[in-house]
């Protein structure tokens, strides 16, 4: 029997626990085909079941890691997808790209920078252009340099971080609105460092309090339109974000092994909760964060 996410198991070892190297690097922004320790994106354990036939989808940061599996799963179930991400993340990308088109669907590449404006117009422009409309949005790049003080944080990364994670965030969910019929959902990613914050990740984790906070005031602006705003709050997920500057090196052989499930999550294992996000199947979810962390209690 192939194993898939409908498959019935014990969750503590539905994957194996992880153990990456302390030594385990890469430069910023990281490429999950130089990761040592392979991430499951669900290429080979995720079963479409046609829950968003005929959509039409923007995933940012869909290049590896969570937008990625979300990406994949989108693809799976029916939609069209445009993947946003850095240049240097192509190889990533095309990977992605051509698992979107194995499964029968439209996909369109548009790497470029979040940070700037102008990009994230013509990111929407073009999903508009390529798929005759857009009534999915995932908001998932993200942005996360660990650093021991405050005192190291200096200008250039806090404001490449907010940029990233908050700014990018309303401008492209601003230029998306004009195109979202009623019916079309908007997801975004925040983390369980908005509830729980690490102390190396202070700018980081500040950013995605504030996301829960933008998802639950637009969700209620949006609601009367008939557009849903919810978010995702991953926990700890084997992704590049992690050996590229996100955690210090000497926890990575821990990492995940603190959560109630004893493990590190996979990307594959957010995906679902992506969909059941886009799907009519969560037509009274609004202004929901649905946390996906392995366990760890959250307020």
């Amino acid at each position: 029997m192939t194993t898939d996410q409908y498959t019935f198991d014990d969750p503590t070892t539905r994957y194996p626990s992880i153990s990456p190297s302390s030594g385990e690097d890469q430069p910023e922004p990281g490429l999950d085909a130089a990761l040592e320790t392979k991430a499951d994106l669900g290429e080979l354990t995720y079963r479409g079941t046609g829950r968003l036939e005929g959509r039409k989808a923007i995933v940012t940061g869909g290049d590896s890691g969570i937008g990625a599996a979300t990406a994949i799963a989108f693809a799976r179930e029916g939609a069209d997808v445009l993947l946003s991400y850095l240049p240097e993340e192509e190889e990533d990308a095309q990977r992605i790209v051509g698992l979107i088109e194995e499964a029968g669907r439209k996909a369109v590449a548009f790497p470029g920078d979040l940070k700037d404006p102008e990009y994230c117009e013509a990111m929407v422009t073009r999903a508009v252009e390529e798929f005759g409309g857009l009534d999915i949005l995932v908001n998932n790049a993200g942005k996360q340099i660990e650093q021991e003080s405050l005192e190291d944080i200096d200008d250039i990364q806090l404001e490449d971080t907010y940029e990233t994670n908050i700014l990018a965030m309303f401008r492209v969910t601003r230029a998306a609105l004009k195109h979202l019929p009623a019916g079309s959902t908007i997801i975004n990613t925040t983390s369980i460092q908005a509830y729980n914050p690490s102390p190396t990740l202070v700018d980081y984790a500040s950013t995605k309090a504030a996301i829960n906070n933008f998802t639950k005031g637009l969700g209620q602006q949006l609601a009367p339109k008939g557009i849903r705003v919810n978010a995702v709050a991953p926990g700890p997920i084997w992704t590049p974000l992690q050996v590229s500057d996100g955690q210090p090196k000497e926890d990575l052989p821990d990492f995940g092994k603190s959560v109630p499930l004893g493990r590190a999550g996979q990307p594959a294992e957010l995906a679902p909760a992506f969909v059941f996000l886009a799907s009519p199947e969560s037509s009274y979810v609004v202004g929901e964060t649905l946390n996906v962390n392995g366990g760890s209690p959250t307020p």
